[in-house]
């Protein structure tokens, strides 16, 4: 709501607000955008101090153990190896959520003081990152991720559906990178119609035409466009075409080569759902000419399509994992049996 109220500065100075102490600020001057940059500021701080909380307990918490269980004694030697690895990855990915987390505060400061609309960009993506990486820890502390090692699944047709929902889930990250160098610009859309891009369907950029289309903007009150921004709004819908068609893809493919994964199963059906959703968002953000709510909304679902597309990855990532781990303890049961 901040950038699609173009409230970012309502706020001028960091990491005070008008000089008083953040947490200090009187609420009765929560008013217009002072609220929206000033609220954000202080739902920032909750999650860095939750996160700060986080990594605490992944470091101090070692009751808990989060490797595969075993019966065999070698087998309870090699899970009690492969358990400890796996929480000294938790631990390192929560000392990654911290350094995150300070790093993006210290981006959205920055962004205040220097008026660099880049350093919007990267606090963005940041967040997005960031928000990728939380889903991975809840994922990886759960009894449901020790489950999904012993998950019976075919290699041959597994593995491309891991590359298929890695390779989905890395263009929803470049989308919402991409929306994000558009909507930091603070400009009035690049493209006013949809689905075609200025009365065509590929949108003729050259001098001339561009001189004719920035005359009609200015008449009514727009501001002037460029021929790298048209494309920039371009690239922007045609990845939201391949997309749509790798979520599509990974669904159809999970019904038919991981049926038995329920987890699989559902976030496919929801993430299809999402899809559709998002891209409904996408074009009524053109159609009100990027009203706040509305391209805030589609943010937000670009967020928990981004979330869905993660989940899947870790999934399929632990599946495959937890099969080597099992060939290797077979390979080792094999070696053993040769030398008795």
């Amino acid at each position: 709501m901040v950038t699609s109220k173009g409230v970012g500065l309502a706020v001028p100075d960091w990491p005070t607000t008008f000089g008083y102490n953040m947490f200090l600020f009187p609420v009765s001057k929560w008013v217009g955008g002072i609220f929206f940059e000033h609220t954000h500021r202080l739902i920032a701080t909750t999650v860095g101090f939750l996160t700060i909380i986080l990594a605490i307990w992944l470091w101090q918490d070692r009751q808990r153990s989060w490797r595969e269980p075993s019966d065999v004694d070698e087998q309870a030697r090699e899970g009690s190896r492969a358990g400890r690895r796996v929480n000294q990855s938790i631990r390192n990915l929560g000392l990654i959520a911290v350094a995150g987390v300070i790093l993006q505060g210290i981006l959205g400061g920055l962004r205040v003081t220097m008026l660099q609309d880049q350093i919007g960009i990267f606090h963005a993506c940041l967040a997005q990152a960031f928000l990728g990486l939380i889903v991975v820890i809840a994922l990886m502390t759960t009894n449901f991720w020790r489950s999904l090692s012993n998950v019976m699944i075919d290699l041959k047709k597994f593995t491309p559906l891991k590359t298929l929902a890695f390779a989905a889930t890395i263009a929803i990250y470049v989308q919402l990178a991409l929306g994000a160098t558009m909507r930091h610009q603070h400009r009035d859309l690049a493209i006013l119609d949809f689905p075609t891009a200025n009365g065509a369907w590929i949108p003729d950029t050259s001098p001339n035409t561009l001189a004719q289309l920035n005359s009609w903007r200015d008449a009514r009150g727009y501001s002037d466009v460029t021929a790298f921004q048209i494309w920039l709004q371009m690239a922007h819908r045609l990845l939201a075409l391949i997309i749509a068609v790798a979520v599509f893809v990974f669904c159809l493919r999970v019904w038919r080569d991981a049926r038995g994964i329920a987890a699989l199963r559902r976030l496919s059906i929801w993430w299809v759902a999402l899809l559709f959703f998002q891209l409904a968002l996408g074009a009524w953000t053109i159609w009100s000419n990027k009203a706040a709510d509305i391209a805030t909304a589609h943010v937000a679902v670009g967020a928990i399509m981004l979330s869905f597309g993660v989940s899947s990855c870790a999934i399929c990532w632990r599946i495959l994992h937890g099969r080597a781990v099992e060939r290797s303890t077979t390979r080792f049961e094999a070696r053993g049996a040769e030398v008795t």
